[in-house]
């Protein structure tokens, strides 16, 4: 690849690795790192706080929206796409500014997904409510991660029907990418039983 596709990756990386999660309790007298379940993404804040974690949310989702956006409006070719996509997620769950920690990836994919595919997000965002709330109204442990890993393997379905074989092929590595990322909270659930 050119040698310019590793540095808007490495853009993406950087922007991926802004900490929204901890931005947003700026002010609060919280380390979210400290409470809840560690995690510095939008679940967390939520827990602590919900109009920080509106925060949240649309910067973790808009630092994998905007800079994808924009490399392909600067020209960039779409089948790098997914490429920078998952270097911004990348940036979010291994960030430098969190000595290479980070969140589990769910909002910033979401952003990925919205730039990539509008309609079929728009669908698989419509599907994460729906499961979040029959969770909720259910109790449902592990409800944030079973309602978001659901949302990517319907995305992944979605692509496998109606996408290129590069499509389906990202969309499942990064399924399989977010789970290994809940391995702690599939741990939990485990252990519930």
């Amino acid at each position: 690849m050119p040698e310019s596709i590793y540095l808007n990756a490495l853009g993406c990386f950087l922007a991926g690795s802004i900490p929204f999660a901890v931005v947003a309790m700026w002010g609060s007298g919280i380390d979210i790192r400290q409470v809840g379940s560690g995690n510095p993404g939008f679940n967390n804040v939520l827990r602590a706080s919900k109009p920080r974690a509106v925060i949240a949310l649309i910067g973790d989702m808009g630092k994998g929206f905007l800079p994808v956006w924009w490399l392909l409006q600067a020209g960039g070719q779409p089948e790098q796409s997914w490429f920078y996509g998952f270097a911004a997620v990348f940036g979010h769950c291994y960030s430098p500014w969190l000595k290479f920690n980070g969140g589990k990836g769910i909002a910033t994919s979401a952003g990925v997904m919205l730039v990539l595919f509008p309609e079929w997000a728009a669908l698989a965002l419509g599907f994460f409510v729906a499961v979040r709330l029959l969770a909720s109204r259910l109790k449902w442990p592990e409800a944030g991660m079973i309602g978001s890993l659901a949302t990517w393997l319907f995305f992944t379905a979605l692509m496998f029907v109606y996408g290129g074989a590069h499509d389906m092929r990202n969309a499942a590595l990064m399924t399989l990418f977010l789970g290994w990322r809940h391995q702690q909270n599939f741990r939990n659930l485990f252990a519930r039983r």
